[in-house]
């Protein structure tokens, strides 16, 4: 069974996306760890939500059922030994979503139409790194790669029929649309990037897409240098210079955290506006830089704020729905067409068993035996979509009637009573 718990922009306060943000790194080990029935934990901690999809077994090692109830609860008692009372808050704006609805969620973030900015350009990359980190950290399962491994393949469909692919979307983006307001000629800028990271080099792309030419970076890890070299921009030692000599500074880093001690006092009256974004969850900018004189501080809620309305229509959400059902149906038929193929390669192997005693010519029994797995394999076929297009129709139980009436094949009874259970739930 899939489980999701969520929280995002849509019902959290960012300030509590960022504090647990900040502490996610061993959530999904200590999931895996907490309880025998779960399987597998991938965590994703963006700069707009924080979710944990999790593989559990349906029945515990003791034959007791395992309930969404459960499980949601073993993910907040596993927040709240890194975060404390705030696992407590994020619990009152969580979602548990389960089964289908759990994967058509994620189909959905994947592709980008649950973000601030909908069909962001980064969050399948988000999506598919959280992917990455389970590895590492031995935390995935089979079922959170197939199910993750299908998120990327449709937010790609998606991209493709829509026009997400070509339509540049992203937080970055829509900060600097905000700026362009303030700024009338970007190449008369001058622009600091705190970070060094992947988002950082998109933020640069971004900034030059508009014409700014006056780009430094400041590493908190020592990788001005390398990054800069790279990226063709001025590398930054000092950050406080940086940031005065700065007209624009973005941060885009889950290293440092610029506070009020990193911004010069200006000496002269007025003093000179400085225009800070804040591109990080966890926050990279403490919120009493906002109070300085001559700082506008430009943060993740109030970019929320600005966002534009989704103009996709229905036909995205149409997609996610479709590749999620599709997912499910194939998950449903796959004990049967397991049992039917196990039944069918079964005959044909006691049938090779027998002819080999009889065969003389070794080369001819060979091509003999290919022929007929060849044919097995197409006599399986047919019967294995007939088995997906039955269980799209929520016609499972008909497909393994038909196979146990005619064949003699029959599927585990607890794998129908658990699927039964879901279909009730």
């Amino acid at each position: 069974m899939l489980l999701c718990v969520t929280a995002s922009h849509r019902t959290t306060d960012f300030a509590l996306l960022d504090r647990v943000s900040r502490e996610t790194s061993s959530t999904a080990a200590d999931l895996v760890a907490s309880s025998a029935s779960v399987r597998g934990a991938v965590v994703l901690a963006t700069c707009n939500r924080f979710e944990a999809y999790i593989d559990v077994e349906d029945t515990a090692m003791d034959g007791a059922a395992t309930t969404p109830a459960a499980v949601s609860d073993l993910v907040f008692a596993a927040l709240a030994r890194s975060v404390g009372e705030d696992a407590t808050t994020l619990r009152g704006s969580a979602e548990l979503l389960h089964g289908e609805r759990a994967i058509c969620h994620l189909f959905a973030v994947s592709s980008g139409l649950e973000s601030v900015v909908v069909g962001e350009d980064e969050i399948s990359g988000q999506v598919q790194r959280a992917l990455t980190t389970a590895r590492e950290e031995h935390t995935s399962s089979s079922q959170l790669e197939r199910v993750f491994q299908r998120a990327a393949r449709t937010s790609r469909e998606v991209r493709r029929a829509t026009d997400l692919g070509g339509a540049g979307r992203s937080l970055v983006r829509l900060a600097l649309d905000l700026a362009s307001s303030r700024v009338s000629d970007w190449s008369a800028v001058r622009v600091l990037v705190v970070g060094t990271g992947h988002y950082a080099a998109t933020t640069i792309a971004a900034l030059r897409a508009r014409g700014a030419g006056d780009i430094g970076v400041f590493s908190a890890t020592g990788r001005a240098d390398i990054f800069a070299a790279r990226y063709a921009v001025r590398a930054e030692h000092e950050l406080p210079a940086a940031i005065a000599e700065a007209d624009i500074v973005l941060t885009c880093t889950a290293r440092y955290t610029v506070t009020v001690a990193d911004i010069p006092v200006a000496l002269e009256e007025p003093a000179p506006r400085r225009l800070i974004i804040d591109l990080g969850l966890p926050r990279n900018v403490e919120p009493g830089v906002a109070a300085l004189p001559g700082v506008e501080l430009l943060d993740l809620e109030l970019l929320a704020l600005h966002a534009p309305l989704s103009e996709l229509g229905a036909g995205a959400l149409e997609l996610v729905a479709s590749a999620a059902a599709e997912f499910e149906a194939e998950a449903a038929a796959a004990p049967g067409i397991v049992a039917f193929r196990e039944h069918v390669f079964a005959a044909l192997d006691e049938e090779l068993a027998r002819s080999r005693v009889r065969a003389g010519d070794e080369q001819t029994q060979q091509r003999t035996e290919e022929a007929l797995r060849h044919l097995a394999g197409v006599l399986v076929h047919g019967p294995s979509v007939r088995a997906r297009e039955f269980a799209l129709e929520r016609r499972t139980a008909e497909f393994e009637a038909a196979i146990e009436t005619i064949y003699g094949v029959t599927v585990a009874p607890q794998v129908r009573e658990l699927r039964a259970d879901d279909a009730g739930a």
